[in-house]
C-alpha cells in the first residue's frame, strides 16, 4: 500500500480506494468548517480536552477557545494536501507522509467516535445484519490504512 523508495513514499491503492479516502477526506473537512452542532459530537476526538480534572473545566474551555481555530487550521491543510497527493499519484516526502498520516487517523477518529469504538472493539463480533456494517468496514480500511503508513515511516517491509 505504501512503498518508501528513494525518491519518496508511493501510494499503492486501486483507483476506487483512492476515490473513496479522498471522498472521505472532503466529508470530514465539510465537517470542520461546519457550523453544525450535529456534528460537533464526532469532532469530539479531533478536539480531546487539555484538561481532564474536574477542577479544569473551565481552563479547558479557555484552551478550546484559544486553540480550536489554529487546530481545525492545520488539520484542514493537512486533508488538502493529502487530497492533492493521492490525486497527483506523486511520490511523498517525510513531511507530506505525515501529513497524509494525520488526515487518514483523523477520519478514523470520526468513524470510531461515530461507532463508539472502544480499547475491547473487536470487528469480529460485527455482524453482517448489523445496521452500520458499511461503517465498521471502512473503520477496518482506515485501520489498516493508518497501520499500513505507519509501517512505512518505521522503515518496515512486509
Amino acid at each position: 500500500m505504501f512503498v518508501r523508495t528513494a525518491a519518496g513514499y508511493l501510494i499503492n491503492l486501486e483507483p476506487g480506494e483512492r476515490e473513496l479516502v479522498a471522498r472521505l477526506m472532503a466529508e470530514l473537512r465539510d465537517m470542520l468548517l461546519a457550523d453544525d452542532p450535529r456534528s460537533h459530537p464526532l469532532l469530539r476526538r479531533l478536539f480531546p480536552p487539555a484538561y481532564h480534572l474536574a477542577d479544569d473545566t473551565e481552563a479547558d474551555a479557555e484552551y478550546q477557545r484559544l486553540m480550536r481555530e489554529e487546530l481545525v487550521a492545520s488539520r484542514l491543510a493537512s486533508i488538502e494536501e493529502a487530497g492533492r497527493l493521492l490525486e497527483s499519484g506523486k511520490a511523498l516526502d517525510d513531511d507530506a507522509m505525515q501529513g497524509l498520516l494525520r488526515s487518514l487517523n483523523a477520519v478514523r477518529l470520526v468513524l470510531g467516535t461515530m461507532l463508539d469504538v472502544g480499547e475491547t472493539h473487536d470487528s469480529s463480533e460485527i455482524g453482517d445484519d448489523d445496521p452500520m456494517i458499511g461503517e465498521h468496514h471502512l473503520y477496518q480500511f482506515f485501520s489498516m490504512l493508518l497501520d499500513r503508513a505507519v509501517d512505512a515511516l518505521s522503515g518496515y517491509e512486509d
